[in-house]
């Protein structure tokens, strides 16, 4: 079997069974695991997929930038946000975090709510700056360019000065092993200080997202406590996350 035609076929087993094992597709193919780990190597430079230990996983759909996925808005990410916001309560103090559909949280607020809504995320802030008796804390840091979000030890910092009753996470990826992960290792900080600080986690992902992986850990599953996703995925699928006494939301 040529290269290109054992990258096809781990791409097509990577699709049809959600992961690889370098052992066994070795002894499928008839080649060495060195063969197959360098195929892995190779195709995970060209973003193609996750690697893991002993093989690898599906890779995070967000790798495109905030701007492109701003204008791929669909209906699933807009009902996963309107379902989201419904879990923000009067008085309610709210770490709002990274992403498109935390923005979409945003924008589909009650516009009688008042609430204190800390985030690192300009665009998020920007919605929300349209609700009168919403306090709206917008915290700083470096801004990485490729979510469009405030990163770095000044935001940690000032998140872990806060106690919040609700976090709801943006999130590249979610898998039963892997767990919470994303695309940049000083977001991940973040985002384990706002876990940290918070008496309920909602992790906020369409259901492209579940059983994928980005190279930094956020932390484990059973940090969540809801997971909202929208029904397109057969709700069998969802056990693994069921699993971790996670509350699963679907529109």
């Amino acid at each position: 079997m040529l290269a290109a035609e054992r990258r096809q076929y781990i791409l097509d087993v990577l699709k049809r069974e959600g992961r690889i094992v370098a052992q066994r597709l070795s002894a499928e193919l008839g080649v060495s695991e060195d063969t197959i780990r360098r195929d892995l190597r190779d195709m995970a430079r060209e973003g193609l997929l996750q690697r893991v230990h002993g093989g690898a996983l599906p890779r995070s759909p967000a790798l495109v930038s905030y701007r492109v996925r701003e204008q791929r808005i669909s209906a699933e990410k807009i009902a996963v946000a309107q379902l989201a916001a419904s879990l923000i309560q009067e008085g309610m103090v709210v770490f709002l975090g990274s992403g498109t559909t935390n923005v979409q949280v945003a924008e589909h607020l009650p516009r009688d709510l008042r609430a204190t809504l800390i985030t690192n995320s300009p665009p998020a802030a920007m919605a929300l700056a349209e609700l009168s008796d919403v306090e709206v804390i917008l915290i700083g840091g470096r801004l990485y360019k490729h979510s469009i979000v405030t990163v770095g030890s000044e935001a940690v910092d000032a998140v872990r000065r806060i106690r919040a009753d609700l976090c709801l996470l943006g999130v590249c990826s979610l898998h039963p092993e892997v767990g919470i992960s994303i695309q940049d290792i000083d977001e991940a900080h973040l985002q384990r200080a706002m876990i940290a600080n918070s008496a309920e986690v909602a992790a906020l992902a369409t259901a492209e997202k579940l059983g994928t992986a980005a190279p930094y850990i956020v932390g484990s599953l059973s940090d969540l406590n809801y997971l909202i996703t929208d029904d397109s995925l057969p709700i069998e699928s969802l056990e693994p996350y069921r699993a971790f006494n996670i509350t699963i939301l679907r529109p």
